[in-house]
C-alpha cells in the first residue's frame, strides 16, 4: 500500500528518490501560487503530514524549512506555520470602491443594500439594527453551558422543522406576555428570520393562487424586493396619519396585505383604533394579513399597541424575530400562521433547510426563560432613548426646518425635508462626507416628499451629532433648511 495524504492529495510514491524534501516544497510552492493554499491557511502539523506520508519528520521540517526561507510561509508558534505570501503573484490593488452616487440610483437594484453596507463609511446612520455592542456575550455563554450540561447525544440529531420544543415554548410564552397572543406553542414554526418568513408564505400563498400582496407605501424597499422576488405583485397602498388606508387596500382588490401596524416601518405611524377596526372588518370579509412585528419592543414614550394576531388568528399571519433585539447575525424568528395555510408552510420550511441549528434555539430558549432576554431589552431602552433624544437634538439644531417623524418608539426617525431637495443625491453627499443613511424615496412607490431614514440605535451620541452635522453640510446652501 502507497502512503498518501489527504492534503493537497499527496503521494510520496511520486517523490524521486533522495529529493522528497524538494518534491514536497515544489507540491506547496505550487499550491500556494494556484491558490489552494491561500494566504492565511495554517500547514499540517510537520509529525501529522510525515506520518500521513510514511517519511521521517525531517523531510516535512526541510520543505516547510525552505518555504520560510523563500517568505511564503512562517512559524507562528501554537498557531503552527501559516501561508504568508504566494510565490511570484504581485498583490493586487484593491478594488476601487463604488462612488457613492453610484450607489444611490432614483430605482435602487436588488443587491443595493449589499452594495451600502460594503461601502465605507466613518458614522453609519443605517436604520434597522439595535447596539450591536450591547449583545449579551456574558449572558449567551452562560446560557449555552447550561444548555450543553443537559444535552443528550440525541438533542445534536435533526431536529423537527418546525423549531425546538423549548424555543417555541418561550416564544409563545413570549407572545402572550408581551404581545397579546395566545398561541399553543405548537402553533409556533421558527424561520431563519423575518425573511425567511416571507418566503415560506409566498410559497404557500402561490399554491392558493394569490400573486398578490399589498403594501404600505411608504414601505420597506426590503420587503416589497423579497416579495418581488418570489414573483408577488405589491401593490401600493397609502400611509397618512392613522396608518394604512384601509378604503384604499379594499378598493385595489388585493387579496392580502403585508404591514407594520404597532411602528409602520418608515413613518412611525401606530394603525389607529378606527383603521384597525376597518382592518379587521375587511380581514373577516376574506383578506388576509401579514403582520410584521419588526420592532415592537422597542416603545419608548407611548403605551404597547397589541398584536392584530390576537384579535384574528385565523386570518393574520404574525412574524418576529430577535433581530432587533439581539442581532441580525443570529437569523432567529418566528412564524405564526392560520390553520389552512399551515402544512403548506412546514413543507416550505422542511424543504429549504430542514429546520433551523437546533443549538442556537436551544440558547435563545434560556436566554428567554431565564429572564436575561428581558433584562438586555430594558437594557437597550435606556440607551436607545438617550440615542434617539441626542438625534432629536442634533437634528433640531442642524436642520431646523426638517419635519421629524416616529419618535416614539422603534430604532430609527424619519424626517421630511424642503421639496427640493433631491433625498438620494443628498445622501450620496453625505456618503462622500463619510455618513451612510438611507433616502426616504428609495422605500416609496409613488410621488411622496423628500427625505432621509435615519437609524441612531447603533450609534453613540456624539457619532450621532457629528453625523448629522454631516447631513446639514452635504445640503447646498439654500436648501440648509435653516426654518
Amino acid at each position: 500500500m502507497t502512503a498518501g495524504s489527504d492534503f493537497l492529495h499527496l503521494t510520496i510514491a511520486d517523490a524521486p528518490r533522495g529529493g522528497r524534501a524538494d518534491w514536497l516544497a515544489g507540491r506547496l510552492r505550487q499550491a500556494i501560487a494556484d491558490g489552494r493554499l491561500p494566504v492565511g491557511d495554517r500547514l499540517p502539523a510537520s509529525r501529522v503530514l510525515a506520518a500521513d506520508l510514511g517519511v521521517s519528520r525531517g523531510v516535512v521540517t526541510e520543505a516547510y524549512q525552505r518555504l520560510t526561507e523563500e517568505g511564503h510561509v512562517t512559524g507562528r508558534g501554537r498557531a503552527g506555520t501559516v501561508v504568508v505570501a504566494a510565490p511570484g503573484t504581485p498583490t493586487p490593488a484593491p478594488a476601487a470602491a463604488p462612488a457613492p452616487a453610484a450607489l444611490f440610483p432614483p430605482a435602487p437594484s436588488s443587491d443595493i443594500f449589499e452594495a451600502v453596507r460594503a461601502a465605507r463609511a466613518t458614522i453609519d446612520l443605517s436604520p434597522g439594527v439595535p447596539d450591536l455592542t450591547a449583545f449579551p456575550r456574558a449572558d449567551w455563554l452562560r446560557a449555552e453551558r447550561t444548555v450543553l450540561r443537559h444535552l443528550a447525544a440525541a438533542d445534536f440529531g435533526y431536529g423537527d422543522p418546525c423549531g425546538a420544543p423549548a424555543l417555541r415554548q418561550a416564544v409563545a410564552t413570549w407572545l402572550a406576555r408581551n404581545r397579546g397572543i395566545t398561541v399553543d406553542s405548537v402553533e409556533v414554526i421558527i424561520v431563519a428570520g423575518v425573511t425567511q418568513a416571507l418566503a415560506l408564505l409566498t410559497q404557500a400563498l402561490a399554491a392558493v393562487g394569490i400573486d398578490r400582496i399589498a403594501v404600505e407605501d411608504p414601505g420597506s424597499l426590503g420587503v416589497r424586493q423579497h416579495l418581488n422576488s418570489w414573483r408577488m405583485d405589491t401593490p401600493p397602498i397609502a400611509v397618512d396619519d392613522a396608518g394604512l388606508r384601509v378604503d384604499e387596500l379594499a378598493a385595489s382588490g388585493a387579496p392580502a396585505v403585508m404591514l407594520t401596524p404597532a411602528h409602520q416601518f418608515p413613518t412611525g405611524v401606530v394603525l389607529d383604533g378606527d383603521r384597525r377596526r376597518q382592518l379587521v372588518s375587511w380581514a373577516r370579509a376574506g383578506g388576509l394579513i401579514i403582520e410584521d412585528d419588526y420592532d415592537a419592543e422597542h416603545r419608548y414614550d407611548r403605551p404597547p399597541v397589541p398584536a392584530l394576531r390576537g384579535l384574528l388568528p385565523e386570518q393574520v399571519c404574525y412574524a418576529g424575530s430577535v433581530s432587533k433585539v439581539l442581532a441580525p447575525a443570529l437569523r432567529v424568528g418566528w412564524l405564526l400562521v392560520p390553520a389552512r395555510l399551515r402544512e403548506a408552510v412546514v413543507v416550505a420550511k422542511r424543504n429549504a433547510d430542514l429546520g433551523n441549528a437546533v443549538l442556537p434555539q436551544l440558547v435563545l430558549a434560556e436566554l428567554m426563560t431565564s429572564g436575561a432576554f428581558e433584562r438586555h431589552l430594558r437594557l437597550l431602552r435606556r440607551r436607545h432613548i438617550r440615542r434617539r433624544d441626542a438625534m432629536i437634538a442634533a437634528l433640531a439644531r442642524h436642520l431646523p426646518g426638517a419635519t421629524v417623524h416616529g419618535a416614539a418608539a422603534g430604532l430609527h426617525l424619519m424626517i421630511t425635508l424642503d421639496d427640493a431637495v433631491v433625498d438620494s443625491e443628498l445622501a450620496a453627499a453625505t456618503l462622500a462626507r463619510g455618513v451612510k443613511v438611507q433616502p426616504l424615496s428609495w422605500h416609496c412607490q409613488r410621488p411622496y416628499r423628500p427625505g432621509l431614514v435615519l437609524g441612531y440605535a447603533a450609534r453613540t451620541p456624539t457619532e450621532i451629532e457629528d453625523g448629522v452635522a454631516e447631513i446639514a453640510a452635504a445640503l447646498p446652501d439654500r436648501r440648509r433648511l435653516d426654518g
